[in-house]
């Protein structure tokens, strides 16, 4: 056997959806991009609705601005670690700026929102302590806990009683536990039970962490995410977060209730040995999240899209992913076939989403997810309705059956 042939599996998935479908349903190149809810792919523009690009940000003029500023002043990169030369002005002005707006002590950012997690966790749990994540956690939260050489505990999805009966099993144990997870998951755009969770975990004596990756922004009266929204700031040790969604960059951080998490700088491998975020993605973060901290109008057209699309997917027969609205929007299937279908109808009809297969799903489920925006104007979400409607009357037997 050699090295490669390992990928007989994935070439044979990669040869079958080349098969199915003339244009790449998975890493689908775009050609141009005009907008951010515009873009040519294939040779066609397409409406964009499967960008994570939450608030639309990445066109924002004083977005933009401050990023061309950064590259004029600051050149187009650090070209060190923020332990060696990659420590400027602007990265420890940002986490200023984020543990002010969370009134708390400790910030540490990271050049991707992967790394947040992989830093975060192998730092925060080691040899000896114990991590309880739920098993629909992101890859980067799975990978976090490799890391770390911690005891690492799958509890069920969104179900706290497994939870509190694991943690329940641990005994005193339970001090060294950090439990870990998402506020909103991306794949089925459902919630987690937070304040549940919260009250096992305060009860247990155990430690949360919690990502926001695709809430910050979207939830509570500042947009800091559901933990705000649902008033539990003051009962979670850590949050992470991405930029690389509603703030329309790169990057990710780690936010801390406890003061201590600044001396994760030391031993936080992820940290130390990767070259510090470029000047110009930290100046236009920056400027994205006094845009988030004040964009009340940025959440409400938001809010009003996703309400809109979830009561038409509904009507229509799709299943989805939750019943509660939210940015992310999961059409389901329990096979590969007709989502690729949909997927192939959409971008047919000039809306690109995205089609995400097992084994990245759970449940060996099949999905189109479409991400709403605040910049997708109310033309935009008919013409996805019209072709979700489109499709639909070609499929029968129902499609939430």
């Amino acid at each position: 056997m050699s090295l490669l042939d390992k990928f007989a599996v994935q070439r044979g998935l990669a040869a079958s959806l080349a098969e199915n479908s003339r244009l790449a349903p998975i890493a689908t190149p775009m050609d141009d991009v005009h907008s951010a809810t515009s873009a040519t792919i294939d040779g066609r523009r397409v409406i964009l609705a499967g960008t994570n690009n939450y608030l639309g940000l990445t066109y924002d003029a004083e977005c933009r601005a401050a990023a061309i500023a950064a590259i004029e002043s600051l050149g187009t990169g650090t070209t060190g670690s923020r332990m060696a030369s990659g420590n400027y002005a602007g990265h420890r002005a940002l986490e200023q700026a984020l543990a002010t707006a969370f009134g708390w002590p400790a910030a540490i950012i990271f050049s991707t929102g992967y790394q947040a997690n992989l830093g975060a966790l192998s730092a925060l749990a080691s040899e000896g302590d114990f991590l309880l994540v739920d098993a629909d956690s992101h890859a980067s939260i799975h990978d976090g806990c490799r890391l770390s050489h911690a005891t690492t505990i799958r509890f069920r999805h969104n179900d706290p009683e497994n939870l509190d009966r694991r943690l329940e099993r641990l005994g005193d144990a339970a001090r060294r536990t950090l439990v870990v997870v998402e506020s909103l998951y991306s794949t089925l755009g459902d919630r987690a039970p937070l304040r549940e969770i919260v009250e096992i975990t305060r009860r247990h004596g155990a430690w949360l962490l919690v990502d926001e990756a695709h809430s910050f922004g979207v939830f509570g009266p500042c947009g800091l995410g559901l933990c705000e929204e649902l008033g539990l700031l003051d009962d979670v040790d850590f949050i992470v977060g991405t930029f690389s969604k509603s703030l329309g960059g790169i990057g990710g951080f780690c936010l801390g209730r406890h003061a201590e998490l600044e001396l994760m700088r030391m031993v936080s491998r992820p940290y130390i040995f990767t070259a510090s975020p470029a000047p110009s993605a930290i100046a236009a973060t920056h400027q994205a999240l006094r845009s988030v901290l004040r964009g009340h109008d940025l959440r409400a057209r938001l809010w009003r899209n996703a309400e809109r699309l979830y009561a038409e997917v509904a009507r229509l027969g799709y299943r989805l992913g939750t019943t509660a609205p939210g940015p992310v929007a999961a059409l389901v299937f329990e096979a590969r076939e007709p989502a690729l279908a949909l997927w192939q109808s959409l971008i047919d009809a000039g809306i690109y989403t995205n089609l995400m297969i097992p084994p990245a799903t759970p449940a060996g489920l099949s999905l189109v997810r479409i991400s709403l925006s605040a910049a997708q104007s109310v033309d935009d979400i008919t013409q996805i309705i019209a072709a979700l409607d489109a499709h639909a009357r070609q499929s029968r037997p129902p499609l939430a059956a």
